[in-house]
């Protein structure tokens, strides 16, 4: 059953990957770097996917799983929730990493790269959604009727994982980066996504009962990306209506997706 979990989960976070190497290869095709509105409207669509997500792909699921098998829902699903959270942030304070658009960097003092120090910003965002999409196969792997969310999820990272691997490259061919470098490293960025997903099921399966855990943690680290980084993001400047609508609008497609393929 295992190596049928693991194969399901490469499947789905080997298509979210797919989308960011994509994405980063339309370096190739454009020149200039997105407007600062469109990569609003990006990071806002990408906030709404990721909290949807989280809230029926992984907390609900979750919550199911650890009612079912007599578990406490508020020590295993809450607890785990607040790991997430409190991984990532810590992963926040430690790696060194700067975003698109930002002169400082942040985490621990580094002598990195600027290029390397970006592509592990977006590195920071793609860690729990590989988790969300290799854990929800990995379920589907076990429950057929579990496949149409996988797939939604997938599709719906897909959908916000593309821009993603463009506005890496983009930005750094305009800093007088190769293109073939720039393409490498926005490609890289999405790489992470099957590492951690393939690393996350195998974790799950080793131990009895600890599915709840690891589908609320993944859910934590999603809303901490969330909350820390996209949404401020998508906000960056003037009052923006954009970042806003573009929350609900990925928010909805989620929905939408979840009723079609459901």
């Amino acid at each position: 059953m295992l190596q049928k979990e693991l194969y399901f989960a490469a499947i789905g976070t080997g298509f979210t990957c797919l989308a960011t190497v994509l994405g980063a290869a339309m370096v190739f095709f454009f020149r200039k770097e997105m407007r600062p509105v469109t990569q609003k409207v990006f990071l806002g669509f990408a906030a709404g996917v990721m909290i949807a997500a989280a809230v029926w792909s992984l907390l609900i699921p979750a919550m199911e799983m650890a009612e079912s098998a007599g578990q406490n829902v508020l020590l295993h699903v809450g607890g785990g929730f607040l790991l997430g959270g409190a991984f990532l942030m810590l992963l926040d304070m430690l790696l060194p990493h700067l975003h698109i658009g930002s002169d400082e960097a942040e985490g621990l003092p580094s002598r990195w790269r600027r290029t390397t120090m970006i592509v592990l910003a977006v590195t920071l965002h793609n860690i729990p959604e590989g988790m969300a999409v290799g854990l929800a196969f990995s379920v589907a792997a076990q429950d057929a009727g579990s496949l149409s969310g996988a797939l939604a999820l997938a599709l719906g990272m897909g959908l916000q994982n593309f821009p993603e691997g463009a506005a890496v490259s983009l930005p750094l061919k305009s800093q007088g980066v190769s293109a073939p470098k720039s393409f490498a490293c926005g490609a890289a960025s999405g790489v992470v996504e099957p590492i951690f997903g393939l690393i996350t099921v195998l974790v799950a399966s080793s131990i009895t009962g600890l599915m709840p855990v690891i589908l609320s943690f993944a859910a934590g680290a999603m809303l901490y990306v969330v909350v820390e980084e996209l949404i401020p993001e998508a906000h960056l400047g003037e009052h923006s209506h954009s970042g806003t609508i573009s929350v609900m609008a990925g928010f909805l497609m989620m929905m939408l997706l979840d009723v079609m393929l459901g």
